[in-house]
């Protein structure tokens, strides 16, 4: 059985934490709209049809960078803070 089976393109955001407290974390590949993490298997059953068997199956992945957004680093800011006197009689009231 030779069918070939017309490409599908979706478009996903990828966010990349090595850092990421938990494995998990490290690599999550979600939806744009709905935020859900794409069950793989389902959309390449769904490009197969509905057809009860075994599939021997070959998937490209093209992968194509539209975007980036970096994630900005947390800096600390100073603020000057003047130097302010507080009078005698304040400092014996406490």
């Amino acid at each position: 059985m030779d069918s070939t089976v017309s490409p599908m393109m979706k478009h996903y955001i990828l966010n990349l934490n090595p850092t990421a407290k938990h494995e998990w974390d490290r690599c999550i590949l979600r939806e744009p709209l709905t935020a859900k993490r794409p069950d793989i298997a389902k959309l390449i059953a769904e490009a197969v049809g509905a057809d009860t068997g075994s599939y021997l199956v070959s998937v490209n992945i093209e992968v194509t960078v539209l975007e980036q957004a970096a994630i900005p680093q947390a800096e600390q800011l100073s603020l000057p803070f003047p130097e302010v006197s507080v009078p005698q009689q304040l400092r014996e009231a406490a």
